[in-house]
């Protein structure tokens, strides 16, 4: 694809709304991997120029995470080599199941997520035992969160980061802040290792990736900092802006299907 402004101008500021969105609740590629496609980009190509910006802008959010001490360092280890495994588990599941079943099965779960996240109200505050991680229990709960929705990655991807974020509330004890920095370090390592793919393959569009990645840069940047000032307050809301744009997403896939 040849230099247009065109697709500058479109891709530059959803990638800045999806980069500040994604900071906050994860599924930003919700977003970016539609807009992509919708300039004339190929699936592959748009693959790679999004896992481009998308790392750059992981990586931002996840150092402003980390300096604000809203990481389990120690958890979010383990679920990231777990979820390195399970993302090349998914993969070559990918190539003996049809997605289409989970596709099913999200339609039918997604709605009663969406319903826990609004029932249930986490504190603005871990726990102090959670948050001194070096508990069993939790680095292998934390594992098992990685190895797990990191094989959903690797089959169907959407909705990662969402999914991690609530794993971690619902299971771990964190707080929704602290989830969101443990989701980002995993997504910041699954993104490095699909983008190196791409790169090597030459699917990557970087006149197009690189000032996508400097919105990125802003958007999550000032996504991290508007989740960790506002806490659970700004996290609930985003989560569930997030699960209905997944929602609509895996039904319009498979409406466009059975078409």
């Amino acid at each position: 694809m040849e230099f247009s402004w065109t697709a500058l101008l479109v891709i530059c500021p959803l990638v800045l709304l999806a980069g500040f969105i994604d900071a906050i609740a994860g599924g930003g590629g919700l977003i970016t991997l539609p807009a992509y496609l919708a300039v004339g980009l190929p699936a592959q190509m748009a693959g790679g120029t999004n896992k481009f910006s998308a790392f750059c802008g992981t990586l931002v959010s996840t150092i402003r995470f980390l300096k604000s001490g809203k990481v389990a360092i120690w958890a979010a280890l383990c679920s990231v080599g777990a979820a390195l495994i399970g993302s090349a588990l998914g993969a070559r599941l990918a190539l003996w199941v049809n997605p289409e079943i989970l596709r099913w099965v999200l339609v039918g779960a997604l709605p009663v997520i969406a319903a826990l996240v609004l029932i249930r109200k986490p504190g603005e505050k871990a726990d102090p035992e959670v948050m001194g991680i070096h508990k069993k229990r939790t680095l292998l709960i934390s594992t098992v969160i990685g190895l797990l929705i990191g094989t959903y990655d690797g089959f169907f991807g959407p909705g990662t980061g969402t999914f991690l974020i609530l794993a971690y509330t619902a299971i771990c004890g964190f707080d929704l802040v602290t989830a969101s920095g443990n989701a980002k370090c995993v997504n910041l390592a699954s993104n490095f290792a699909a983008l190196v793919v791409y790169l090597i393959n030459g699917k990557v569009l970087l006149w197009l990736a690189i000032p996508a990645a400097a919105c990125g840069f802003v958007g999550n940047w000032l996504g991290a900092g508007f989740a960790i000032k506002g806490g659970s307050k700004v996290v609930r809301p985003m989560l569930l802006v997030v699960l209905t744009l997944l929602f609509g997403k895996v039904l319009w896939d498979l409406i466009k299907g059975a078409l």
